[in-house]
């Protein structure tokens, strides 16, 4: 991951590796869809996982929380899902004769939501308070979650009966969208390989999976994130790119404005993990399409086309002039 272009390896770069080396533990391959998700942590930003089942969202979900040492909840989304079942409900104790709260899966650290799309809209609603303000109201009264919360849903690309597609304002709270896609040959081979040795997916601990021992300086690696340079030009690099979505004649709705904060965030989160305290524009284009993909609405004719986000997010990286 380090950019040979730098002469020193920060604590955000050396974290993320160890990171990474666990994580390698119980994965085999996706180090890209791996990554993009590091990013997004540190970013302290949400993300979509897309891909089609089988291809280990949840594993890296799971070991993603071993290896940084936080809580990890499970919901599978169904459209008999009801809010409540997501953030709680106060409950009568008879044996105290007052209201408590029972507490709903969303008070963890890493939400794991599963097939997002089969929850009916109030239900995927529920979680729009916690993902934007990291709080939840329950009968009036506001619940903080933790600082460390973070929701990773998953969705099917091919699989629409019996589906609620999100809506565009939802879509905008996630940082990024990543893409699994199926493993290589040689990575599947190794894959087999290692389950007939025995691995099992339920026990990572048994395949020396834990928590990192540097994992308590993720702070000082988000202030290295911060301080990342970013000279004007880089800077209206940035913005020229998500104003070009717009401006596509083949999308209906282009990228808004926190579009552009989100790929500058995780533009800069890469450029840590790459050894650098400058933004340079192959950060931006490499960020590109994970933080966009998700923000712009095609026009029917392209989609009729065969024409994806992925597209169009490549014809304007082509079309933006690339500060020198």
């Amino acid at each position: 991951m380090a950019d040979d272009s730098s002469g020193r390896e920060g604590s955000a770069e050396r974290l993320a590796g160890q990171i990474e080396e666990m994580v390698g533990r119980a994965i085999v391959g996706q180090q890209r869809a791996v990554q993009e998700m590091l990013i997004a942590i540190l970013a302290g930003g949400h993300v979509l996982l897309e891909g089609v089942p089988g291809v280990a969202k949840t594993l890296m979900v799971r070991a993603l929380a071993l290896a940084l040492g936080h809580d990890f909840t499970r919901v599978q989304m169904t459209p008999d899902l009801m809010p409540s079942d997501i953030v709680g409900t106060y409950v009568y104790d008879t044996a105290s004769s007052d209201f408590h709260l029972r507490h709903g899966p969303i008070f963890t650290e890493f939400l794991l939501a599963d097939e997002i799309n089969r929850a009916p809209a109030k239900t995927q609603s529920a979680l729009l308070e916690g993902m934007q303000e990291r709080q939840v109201s329950i009968d009036g009264v506001t619940h903080p979650l933790p600082p460390a919360f973070t929701v990773f849903a998953t969705q099917n690309p091919i699989e629409f009966e019996g589906t609620y597609p999100l809506p565009e304002a939802q879509l905008d709270r996630f940082m990024l969208k990543v893409v699994v896609d199926y493993p290589s040959g040689d990575e599947e081979d190794r894959l087999l390989r290692r389950y007939d040795d025995g691995f099992d997916a339920t026990e990572l601990t048994a395949v020396g999976l834990e928590a990192v021992p540097e994992i308590a300086s993720l702070e000082r690696c988000r202030e290295e994130i911060r301080a990342v340079r970013v000279e004007d030009e880089v800077l209206g690099y940035v913005s020229a790119i998500t104003r070009a979505t717009r401006e596509d004649p083949s999308v209906l709705l282009g990228c808004s404005p926190r579009a552009s904060v989100m790929l500058l965030l995780t533009s800069k989160t890469l450029a840590t993990l790459r050894g650098r305290e400058y933004l340079i524009p192959d950060d931006v284009k490499q960020m590109a399409s994970p933080a966009l993909r998700h923000r712009m609405v095609l026009r029917p004719e392209a989609d009729i086309e065969g024409l994806t986000p992925d597209d169009v997010i490549a014809q304007v990286l082509g079309s933006v002039e690339v500060p020198r």
